[in-house]
């Protein structure tokens, strides 16, 4: 009877029409990008130029949403842009993104419109058995991306309907209120195996990465769903215990939602009233360091280390549990660009350990996409990405470089689809293949975990 009554409440919220009365609707009024594009600059060698550009994103000025070894995706303005084409003439450059208010609402119209008959479900929960309600769970869930409210209630669901293998923890509340939520999924079988080794899943550190968080939540489904269904997964389970945080930044993410579909970073006070929010992605202990970055800055890093109070928290949470878990894997999902990422992030100089071994699980990752979805993911540094190669230290305090020299023997981020013309703005009808190829790269890194010669 409680998972009927957890099926309840989640669908009340998948299905709000149904329910308006007992969650209300919080009024929604996103920021209106009808006067900014996103621009793709092209390198064609002018790296002198990219780092101008990405320097005044340090003053808070700009928004960067990718840099990757062939281009430059960035937000501005009319005038902005402009002011940009008077100092670089020679660009090369499309405009990657052009209507992004249409491209807004093909993400989150559906959960919105509280009138819409089409999101109604036709079914009685109370008629469905637990096989049933299982299935259904997961075929409606991922129609849409969903809220933090609805994703917290589903993850409730997730230990109520799989309780043997399912343990949620709070680890700490953030600024505005939110708890930071961990899952662990294990078969509880330390006595046949006392030595199991652990992967850990982060997503959504970003708060407009909004399939990151979907896709960290189908992972998580679709490895219960298919335990001792499934040879390779119950096997996996059996031996291995998998933590996955799928909301990393609650705050950020509860925000996207309602204010501003493309914020970034979290929303704790800063030293500018008027510009909340540290980057989770650059508060991690490793490597950081004080940088010139504005509090406005979509890149700011705040005065010290782990100021970010998500990264606090996740920090001590792993000291912690040390002893008990023996972290080998870790995969931090990002969005967007179909990359998977190596250490280190900070540097283009710094050698990662065991870089032969390294690389290997990097491409069997992005083989495993491939033979799933055809997709091709490309493998680089992660300080390729994040410009450190042409602005030294832009890239510290980084949850990847952390965890991969403090915690985890491997440890690797995939920037999830698209390469497209969509960037942070993925229209859910994705959040299924996704969630297939990243299932599918999860399963080889398994796979090469458990290897006897690794």
């Amino acid at each position: 009877m409680r998972l009927y009554t957890s099926l309840l409440h989640c669908f009340c919220l998948i299905t709000p029409v149904i329910c308006k009365e007992l969650y209300p609707q919080r009024s929604i009024q996103q920021r209106d990008y009808s006067n900014e594009k996103v621009y793709r600059i092209f390198y064609d060698d002018k790296f002198e130029t990219v780092r101008d550009i990405i320097n005044s994103e340090i003053n808070g000025s700009l928004d960067i949403w990718s840099n990757t070894a062939d281009y430059l995706d960035i937000l501005l303005n009319e005038d902005q842009w402009k002011n940009i084409l008077n100092t670089h003439t020679d660009l090369q450059y499309e405009v990657f993104l052009d209507s992004i208010n249409d491209e807004i609402q093909n993400t989150i119209t559906q959960e919105l419109i509280f009138n819409s008959k089409s999101n109604q479900m036709n079914f009685n929960i109370q008629e469905q058995n637990d096989d049933d309600a299982r299935e259904i769970l997961g075929d409606i869930f991922f129609n849409e991306y969903r809220n933090l409210q609805t994703i917290e209630i589903w993850l409730k669901l997730l230990q109520e309907t799989f309780p043997d293998l399912v343990n949620l923890e709070e680890i700490g509340h953030t600024s505005d209120g939110h708890t930071l939520n961990v899952v662990h999924i294990s078969a509880n079988n330390y006595i046949d195996n006392p030595d199991k080794k652990t992967i850990v899943i982060t997503g959504g550190l970003h708060a407009r990465e909004w399939i990151s968080i979907s896709t960290a939540c189908y992972t998580m489904y679709e490895l219960l769903l298919n335990y001792g269904k499934d040879k390779k997964a119950t096997k996996y389970l059996d031996s291995l215990d998998f933590i996955f945080v799928p909301i990393f930044n609650p705050d950020g993410y509860d925000y996207s939602w309602t204010t501003d579909r493309l914020w970034r970073k979290n929303r704790q006070p800063t030293s500018v009233d008027q510009c909340p929010g540290i980057d989770i992605d650059r508060s991690f202990g490793y490597q950081w360091a004080k940088s010139e970055e504005f509090p406005c800055s979509e890149s700011y890093n705040g005065e010290e280390p782990f100021e970010a109070l998500e990264a606090q928290y996740w920090d001590t949470y792993l000291r912690e549990i040390k002893k008990d878990y023996k972290i080998f894997g870790y995969l931090d999902l990002h969005s967007y660009s179909e990359e998977i990422l190596y250490p280190y992030g900070y540097s283009c100089d710094a050698l990662p350990r065991d870089i032969e071994n390294l690389l290997e699980l990097a491409f069997g990752l992005a083989k495993a996409i491939r033979l799933t979805t055809r997709k091709n993911y490309d493998v680089i540094a992660a300080c390729k990405d994040s410009g450190s190669d042409l602005t030294p230290g832009i890239g510290g305090g980084s949850a990847l470089d952390y965890m991969y020299h403090n915690r985890a023997r491997w440890a690797l981020q995939i920037k999830l689809r698209d390469s497209g013309n969509h960037g942070f703005l993925l229209p859910s009808k994705y959040i299924r293949p996704v969630g297939r190829e990243t299932y599918a790269s999860l399963m080889y890194f398994c796979g090469f975990i458990l290897n006897p010669e690794m």
